[in-house]
């Protein structure tokens, strides 16, 4: 993904990553700072305009998804955007040849259920037919009432 392409240079940027070397990329962006950490040990001590996931909340344990989605909250002062997987039913899929790693389900349906605050903006499909893409995946933007 080129990070630069969708968040001008001005505006503050922070990543919370927990693969190294995905870290050591970031870190070759000018203006991104990375902290290389599990989004469930993270702390969130300030807002953005934004918080985001991106093939992350897909997974996190079921039962730490409530932890996730307060830090995704508190993190963001407008915007909220989850870019994941998505099935109206919970279900576990088998990764990598691991069970209990990768969950599907309605994440954007259970934030909106967890803070009575967020509006949906938008939403919309990525199609693993479109050559720009590998996969079939659903993002959903929330803001909040502020």
């Amino acid at each position: 993904m080129r990070l630069n392409a969708f968040f001008p240079l001005y505006l503050s940027r922070v990543a919370v990553e927990i693969n190294k070397k995905a870290c050591a990329e970031l870190n070759k962006i000018q203006g991104v700072e990375v902290l290389n950490s599990s989004i469930l040990d993270y702390t969130p001590i300030k807002t953005y305009d934004l918080s985001f996931t991106c093939g992350v909340l897909i997974h996190i344990n079921p039962n730490e998804l409530k932890q996730v989605y307060e830090k995704l909250y508190k993190s963001s002062h407008k915007y909220i955007f989850i870019h994941e997987y998505y099935s109206l039913q919970p279900v576990e899929i088998n990764y990598r040849g691991h069970s209990d790693r990768l969950f599907k389900r309605d994440f954007a349906d259970e934030i909106l259920k967890q803070y009575s605050d967020l509006k949906l903006v938008n939403y919309g499909f990525f199609y693993h037919n479109d050559e720009n893409i590998n996969d079939d995946t659903n993002w959903f933007l929330f803001q909040k009432n502020i």
